[in-house]
């Protein structure tokens, strides 16, 4: 059978899309369709829960006018994405995956969405995730879960995203869009990034504007590229990132050309491997595909240098009471006064009634299994016990990698996960600590406001991808992004899932 050629299009990266646009050889019009077919092919993937192919085509239409006037383009001009559901994005629903947001549409746009649109780029519809960014699977999602198109071998269990960015992570690695918008607390981007065999970069904190995202904990929060490669992933970046006065975190720092970074040369620098990521029960794949890593690193000129980050197992008991006691804080404007879900309220119900019947409707289990945690640590007799003491130890982990990066570390490997994907429904709510502990290696990261990066880089033993993570210095993603050039290089995965769906 010859390959439906629409069906090719969807497969390209975006710098071989963004080659073809300018050479002519295919419009925007022409790969947003393909797009769209994909996507309305893949309704067992619950990828996309929002579709909008009237603005996908409007745009589609406008990026070929800009492309035909011959002057100059963004890169991402006429490239079709999806864009996660924590992002506003002006007169589309933007839920958050959360019922308490039910029939919300914004009057406003993003930052960084909004400077997607101005690129260029096409969007073809908001992606599936974690209500309120609050999870690893995709399965606290009102639109049910997200599904991963990879299947272990010879065995059709549906298996996890990863989340939060699991709708995002499964659009990409199924070819329904050419990339697509994450965010990332606590590995939200990574995580899913290694689960499904695609790159997933969180820039340093403050890199990219959290105006217009839907707030989980705001001084973890970022917004990063989900891709199939790295050099996908210095373009989307690039367009993502700058400066917004709207955010009284947001770095004014100009941003650099990072596709331009990738040159694949990383002779003489330095790579640490943290001993204290070598954690009991490790699965052997994991520590052989970290060895191989370091090894691949080695042989393209890098010094392999063993390091100590000695507050890392502190790292996931603080994140998880800085992180719900932010959340608790931010998800306090949920309440059914102003907009979203209101609860049926019984003849004589106040204001009280109100707030505590639409919150108990409208937030999950993990939600509010989060703003509870939250609250008791805010809370008088426990603040100091809890929330100050976190926020110590956090300073304390963030130095360990001021440290090392003191000492002349360029980048850190480690791996991406703990394991491969697992089975939808294999780690559910009865122990939510099993849960959190995916987000052993990813954590830190955030805690200490750094660039990371996700790299597919081999599959596992029942064929399913596995990812190793690089993290960098502080605003330095073009110097990370292209030690992860040099990684991806020397992996050689091109591995995809095959099709069921």
């Amino acid at each position: 059978m010859m390959p439906d050629p629409k069906n090719e299009l969807t497969k390209l990266t975006i710098a071989e899309a963004r080659d073809r646009l300018r050479a002519g050889d295919v419009t925007s019009a022409e790969l947003t369709r393909a797009c769209l077919a994909e996507i309305d092919g893949a309704g067992a993937l619950n990828a996309f829960v929002h579709k909008t192919p009237e603005i996908a085509m409007e745009r589609a239409n406008a990026a070929d006018a800009r492309l035909q006037a011959r002057g100059e383009v963004p890169a991402m001009c006429g490239i079709p994405i999806g864009i996660k559901d924590l992002f506003c994005t002006e007169g589309v629903p933007s839920q958050a995956a959360s019922r308490i947001l039910d029939g919300f549409r914004p009057e406003y746009e993003s930052t960084v969405s909004a400077q997607l649109k101005d690129a260029g780029a096409v969007m073809l519809g908001k992606l599936n995730m974690d209500e309120f960014a609050m999870g690893s699977t995709n399965e606290t999602s009102t639109y049910g879960n997200a599904v991963n198109p990879w299947r272990r071998s010879g065995d059709d269990t549906a298996l996890t995203p990863g989340g939060s960015s699991g709708g995002s992570a499964s659009a990409v690695a199924a070819d329904l869009c050419l990339a697509a918008t994450g965010t990332d607390t606590g590995g939200s981007i990574r995580q899913p990034a290694a689960f499904t065999g695609i790159t997933g970069i969180k820039p340093t904190y403050g890199r990219c504007s959290r105006w217009g995202i839907v707030a989980f904990a705001s001084s973890l929060d970022q917004a990063g590229a989900m891709t199939r490669d790295v050099r996908d992933a210095a373009i989307m970046l690039r367009a993502m990132c700058g400066h917004d006065p709207k955010d009284s975190t947001s770095a004014d720092l100009p941003v650099p050309d990072f596709e331009a970074a990738l040159t694949g040369d990383i002779r003489g620098k330095k790579i640490g491997i943290p001993r204290e990521y070598r954690m009991d029960g490790m699965p052997a794949e994991i520590e052989k595909l970290w060895s191989d890593g370091t090894a691949m690193l080695k042989d393209a000129g890098a010094e392999i240098v063993d390091i100590t980050l000695p507050h890392t197992k502190y790292a996931l008991p603080t994140y998880y009471v800085i992180g719900p006691a932010e959340a608790s804080s931010n998800l306090a404007r949920y309440d059914g006064v102003r907009y979203g879900h209101r609860a049926r309220l019984a003849q004589g119900d106040g204001v009280t009634e109100m707030y505590e019947k639409t919150r108990a409707e409208g937030f999950g289990p993990e939600v509010q299994r989060r703003v509870m945690v939250g609250t008791y640590v805010l809370s008088a007799g426990f603040y100091d016990a809890y929330y100050n003491r976190a926020r110590k130890v956090r300073t304390l982990i963030k130095r360990d990698f001021e440290t090392v990066f003191a000492d002349g570390i360029d980048a850190i490997l480690t791996p991406a996960t703990p394991s491969s994907a697992f089975a939808l429904g294999e780690m559910t709510a009865s122990d939510p600590v099993a849960m959190y502990l995916n987000d052993v290696f990813t954590v830190t990261v955030n805690l200490a406001g750094l660039p990371g990066i996700a790299v597919p880089a081999g599959l596992d033993a029942q064929g399913l991808p596995l990812g190793l993570q690089l993290i960098g210095r502080p605003w330095e993603e073009a110097e990370l992004l292209n030690s992860a050039y040099t990684l991806e290089r020397a992996a050689g995965f091109v591995s995809k899932p095959e099709k069921w769906w």
